[in-house]
């Protein structure tokens, strides 16, 4: 996990022989469990390790100078969560970036959302396997989760890593921040534009676009981002739409 460790020094991140045995196992149960089910299409070990578990570890940066993270010992490296965080990952996949990021702090509040039933079951199984506290894997989707009641504007911090363009994903994942959280999306070299196109999205679901955070990766060669978005205004009742609407007319 050299690649692993590495990277997550430059992002701030300390980890510890018992996080790395984490990673180490998660790695494991993920190829074993894509040799049956085609969980992705990155199995390599290196390629994991950056592709999956640090790109995920990279949403720390969105969080630095908030009021949600503090140094994990004052006077040295490392940060720790203020104080439990609820956390909802939508369209987690195979647990990205939500799992990696619970590995790392384990005060997180995790809800995984995810509508594939094999990939359910290998969240449930990873998430036993890992003795994980606090986390709830869910399967559905974000446009029925965002009007039932005790998910709707209940969350902290809502995340999601390649699951729709801005325009579309901002339906999916504003309606489930509360107000005075954020939401950050994972995306690629075309983060401005999207950020740009859904403009009119986040006007109308109660955002605002905070800052758009380009990240380095130790083993990546090209730039990621982090999209910032935070919540100033409550989500108008009609939305999120019904499922498959937001995709197929987005804001």
């Amino acid at each position: 996990m050299q690649l692993l460790l590495e990277g997550a020094r430059q992002l701030g991140l300390d980890l510890t022989d018992e996080h790395r045995w984490a990673f180490q196992v998660y790695y494991e149960e993920l190829v074993a469990w894509n040799a049956r089910f085609n969980l992705t299409a990155i199995t390599e070990y290196e390629q994991v390790q950056v592709r999956h578990f640090l790109d995920s570890l990279s949403c720390v940066r969105a969080l630095v100078g908030t009021e949600y993270l503090l140094p994990a010992v004052p006077g040295q490296a490392g940060f720790r969560l203020a104080r439990p965080l609820t956390c909802i990952d939508v369209g987690t996949g195979a647990g990205f970036p939500g799992l990696p990021l619970k590995i790392a702090f384990p005060r997180l509040r995790l809800t995984l959302l995810e509508a594939t039933g094999k990939k359910v079951k290998f969240l449930e199984h990873i998430v036993e396997r890992l003795g994980l506290e606090d986390v709830t894997v869910i399967k559905g989707r974000a446009e029925e989760l965002g009007q039932m009641r005790n998910h709707r504007e209940s969350y902290e911090l809502v995340l999601a890593r390649a699951v729709a363009e801005l325009p579309t994903l901002t339906e999916y994942l504003l309606p489930l921040c509360r107000l005075g959280g954020l939401c950050i999306a994972q995306k690629g070299v075309g983060a401005q534009a999207e950020a740009a196109s859904a403009q009119r999205a986040l006007a109308v679901l109660g955002g605002r676009l905070r800052r758009i955070i380009p990240v380095e990766l130790t083993g990546l060669a090209e730039t990621r981002h982090l999209v910032v978005m935070e919540k100033i205004a409550r989500t108008p009742e009609k939305y999120p739409r019904r499922p498959g609407v937001p995709a197929k007319r987005p804001l």
